[in-house]
C-alpha cells in the first residue's frame, strides 16, 4: 500500500508547515482524503491549541513517498454548503 504524509498547513510561509515525518499506509489517493477529514475533525474537536487559533484556514497538504504533493484537503471541507443543509 502507499505511503502518504499528512502535513499540516497552519499559516503562509515554510514556517506555519508541520511535517508528518511517519506518514500511514492508506489503499489510495480517495482513502488519504476521508483520512485527513477525519484528523481534522479530531485536531478541530480536540484541546485548544497554542499555535493555531483558527483551525478552518488549516490544510492537509498530502504527499505521497516521493514527496509529490497529491491533495491538500482544507479543514474547510468539513462546513457544509448552505446548499448542502437543505
Amino acid at each position: 500500500m502507499p505511503r502518504y504524509f499528512f502535513n499540516l498547513r497552519y499559516g503562509a510561509g515554510a514556517d506555519k508547515l508541520a511535517v508528518d515525518p511517519e506518514g500511514d499506509e492508506l489503499a489510495d489517493d480517495e482513502a488519504a482524503h476521508q483520512y485527513a477529514l477525519r484528523e481534522a475533525r479530531g485536531l478541530i474537536a480536540g484541546p485548544p491549541s497554542l499555535v493555531v487559533r483558527d483551525w478552518f484556514v488549516c490544510s492537509f497538504e498530502i504527499e505521497d513517498e516521493d514527496a509529490r504533493r497529491v491533495l491538500t484537503v482544507p479543514f474547510s471541507e468539513l462546513v457544509p454548503e448552505e446548499d448542502d443543509q437543505v
